[in-house]
This record gives structure tokens, sequence and C-alpha cells, in this order.
């Protein structure tokens, strides 16, 4: 091990590892006039869910314009994107929020509120993949779409739509129209 000297802090640098990885490790705090990440709860806001729900909040001090990921004491997922967080540091380090409670919930919008109500599923095994949701399901791809819904239709929509079979192919219904 060897100290190394920066402007404002010796830094201890193992054998194995260069300054820059030393630094990467180091604890970056809340930079402000009498605030301190590990002795004071600050203020940040729920910026959005990462693909695993892990929350992301932005407004942290020491770091106004990033986006960070969070871990969280409490229940979020009811709590709309926008609301006022409550966050402790682990350790002192601003780069490892910890939500310990949510101030204020802000309104959602009409198509949040229903993307918060609405439940989403996927099962999947070797064999099949099921795809469920409470409204409706649509697969799009440019103009092409599939569009399946509550009430039991299916809308198939493209520029152009082929249907191909080696065996059968079978057109059934209550009644069927061409054109």
């Amino acid at each position: 091990m060897r100290n190394q000297e920066d402007s404002l802090n010796v830094l201890v640098v193992e054998e194995d590892t260069d300054g820059f990885s030393a630094l990467n490790r180091r604890p970056v705090s809340a930079q402000g006039p009498g605030v301190t990440a590990s002795a004071n709860a600050v203020i940040a806001r729920l910026h959005s869910f990462d693909l695993v729900n892990q929350p992301l909040i932005t407004a942290v001090p020491g770091l106004p314009d990033e986006v960070v990921a969070a871990r969280s004491t409490v229940p979020l997922a009811s709590v709309p994107v926008g609301s006022t967080l409550v966050v402790l540091f682990e350790c002192g380090d601003v780069r490892r929020p910890i939500i310990v409670g949510v101030l204020e919930a802000q309104e959602a919008s009409p198509e949040a509120q229903g993307s918060l109500t609405q439940t989403v599923s996927v099962h999947a095994d070797d064999d099949r993949v099921v795809l469920s949701a409470d409204r409706e399901i649509v697969l799009r791809c440019g103009q092409a779409s599939i569009t399946l819904t509550k009430s039991g239709k299916v809308l198939i929509q493209g520029a152009y739509v082929s249907s191909r079979s080696s065996g059968v192919n079978r057109i059934k219904g209550g009644s069927v129209q061409i054109n």
C-alpha cells in the first residue's frame, strides 16, 4: 500500500489498484454550506424506475444533473414519478442513496394513473411465453400491429398482410366478410 496525496485528502492506494480505481471507490459527499450527506436527510425527486423496478432519483445534492439508482426502505410502486423523497446515503456516498420516505406524492396524469393500475405479467419457460395485461396488449413494428383487447377482439393491421399455411388455412366465425 502507498499513500498518494491529492489536493484535499490522503488517498490510500492498494498495490494491485491504480489511482483512478481508488478515486472511483472513494465516497462523494454532498456539497454545500453545512450539508453533509452522512449526517442529514436530503430531498430528491423520483425520476423513474429501471427495468427491474429499482427506483431512479434525481436532484441529489452534489449530483444535481445526474440520475442515480437508489434502494428504498418504503414501497414505491404506487408513488408517481416526480414525487419528493427523503433520502439518506450509505456511508455518506451520494452515489449510494437509500430512500427512507415520501414527502409529497405528485398527482399522476390520467395516462400514468392508467398504467399504474394496469397489471402486466410475463411468464416464460422453455416451451411458452405468456404475456398478460388487464386491458390491452399491442405488438407494433412500423406500420404493422397486432392488438388483443379485453373484450376478445384481435386486430391485425398492416400495409401488407399475408396468411400462408402448408395445411388447412381455416377462416371460421359467426359471419365472415371479405372486402
